[in-house]
């Protein structure tokens, strides 16, 4: 094949530079009206929230965000719901988004329909209203009602986005078990720092006990995996308290949260190794 003179050279990088996709952003505008809307994007550190920022733009390029029965979202609705959706992605990155491609929005709480086979054969079905549902192989739904109060109480403990986020990323492994992707050696250890964590909140709330958790963290390991990180990002103070070993975990998987005023837990400190492979 006849090469092109060296002079070329820099018009084939160029002529390459031009066909790569170039990355997608978040213009300046719409990423100010995300950060004054939420504080726990605005209360990242700056290396944090640029990456945020990023995985953003690429949620918006690569997924189909949807509103139904009559609800109309603007360019900053959207842009938010994806900075939201990717906030406990920041170490993962954009491994933490594979599996589905949409994101579904009610204007408030939902209903579906749930079926049940018991023991006996006789197949129970009821309706169930929820605010938000993630399917293992399917699209994220989420309720924005919900979503817009827990922005207005961003340290109550809530928040929906990251808590069907969390079975998200529960599922990356292919099994909804409260254990998302770790290597060996952090897996073994979470599984036994989480499982005896659970048994013991279970038992607190079969016995009615009052928790400062809430209770419905004892429904399933997964639930209970999502509920905390929900604890993490929003009230991760009271998470320390309640679970000082759950929180280290939390903390060194997704990073500190923004709602935390010290720089790591004692525990955090303590975990030390790769974060999630």
């Amino acid at each position: 094949m006849a090469q092109l003179p060296s002079g070329n050279v820099p018009l084939i990088h160029r002529l390459l530079r031009w066909l790569r996709p170039a990355p997608a952003t978040l213009d300046d505008a719409l990423w100010q009206q995300v950060c004054q809307r939420s504080v726990l994007i605005a209360g990242l550190p700056p290396a944090r929230a640029s990456q945020l920022r990023g995985l953003a733009a690429w949620f918006l390029k690569r997924k189909t965000i949807t509103p139904l029965a009559g609800l109309e979202l603007g360019q900053g609705d959207r842009a938010l719901l994806a900075a939201l959706c990717c906030l406990p992605l920041t170490r993962l990155d954009k491994a933490g988004l594979q599996g589905w491609s949409q994101l579904l929005v009610y204007p408030e709480a939902f209903r579906v329909q749930r079926s049940h086979l018991d023991a006996s054969g006789v197949l129970h079905q009821w309706d169930d209203e929820i605010i938000g549902e993630a399917w293992q192989d399917g699209p994220l739904i989420l309720s924005w009602a919900d979503v817009l109060a827990d922005l207005e109480q961003p340290d109550a403990g809530f928040c929906v986005v990251v808590h069907e986020m969390a079975h998200k990323i529960d599922a990356l492994d292919g099994a909804l078990d409260g254990t998302p992707p770790l290597d060996r050696t952090w897996q073994r250890q979470w599984a036994a720092d989480f499982q005896a964590a659970y048994d013991a909140f279970c038992a607190q709330v079969d016995a009615g006990i009052e928790t400062s958790i809430d209770p419905y963290a004892a429904e399933a390991p997964e639930e209970f995996f999502a509920v905390l990180s929900e604890y993490h990002f929003s009230a991760p103070q009271q998470l320390a308290q309640a679970m000082p070993l759950v929180a280290g975990h939390l903390e060194r998987y997704y990073g500190r949260s923004p709602m935390q005023p010290v720089t790591m837990t004692a525990e955090a400190a303590m975990l030390t190794g790769p974060a999630a492979t």
